[in-house]
């Protein structure tokens, strides 16, 4: 038997992201996992070159920095106290699927799930995979989903229609 003890969740504020979140809330509720939520800011610093907007490019760092803390605590508000316990961090580079392998194996990662756009041929090509790499690259197993995703099915469901009574919508 797998025994999961905690689950990676990178997230870019994203519809596959906020799907991959709702999984990995499931899983490590059911496991008793602690979800780790992360989120790779842009490090502006060395996309700029020049030295001239120093001061700017630390205040716009902070802010960009900040705001993604704000829409991780707004994403993870729990407000009857019933989810999993949870860690979050934002963590700043140019390379999120370093910085997402890189969490996973110092941190004991278990399992990581992450939202994938499916993106194919030409996006694909210019853009790259975060996912695809991190799956190729990670310490540990990596569930991609993508949205719109099945929704999950409840046991509840399974009995009844086993039963053949009708399901209620």
């Amino acid at each position: 038997m797998v025994t999961l003890k905690n689950i990676l969740v990178p997230t870019d504020f994203g519809e596959a992201a906020d799907a991959a979140l709702m999984y990995a809330r499931e899983i490590a509720g059911k496991s008793g996992a602690t979800l780790h939520v992360i989120h790779v800011a842009e490090n502006i610093f060395l996309k700029t070159y020049g030295e001239t907007y120093g001061p700017l490019l630390a205040d716009m760092q902070r802010d960009l920095e900040e705001g993604a803390r704000k829409q991780l605590d707004e994403l993870l508000i729990d407000s009857d106290g019933s989810g999993p316990p949870t860690r979050r961090a934002v963590l700043r580079s140019m390379s999120p699927f370093s910085t997402i392998v890189g969490y996973a194996a110092d941190n004991d990662i278990d399992l990581i799930v992450m939202g994938t756009h499916g993106r194919g041929g030409f996006a694909h090509l210019m853009m790259g995979s975060v996912a695809e790499r991190v799956v190729r690259l990670a310490p540990c197993p990596v569930l991609t989903v993508r949205h719109p995703e099945h929704e999950f099915v409840l046991p509840d469901t399974l009995a009844t229609v086993a039963r053949g009574e009708p399901v209620g919508i």
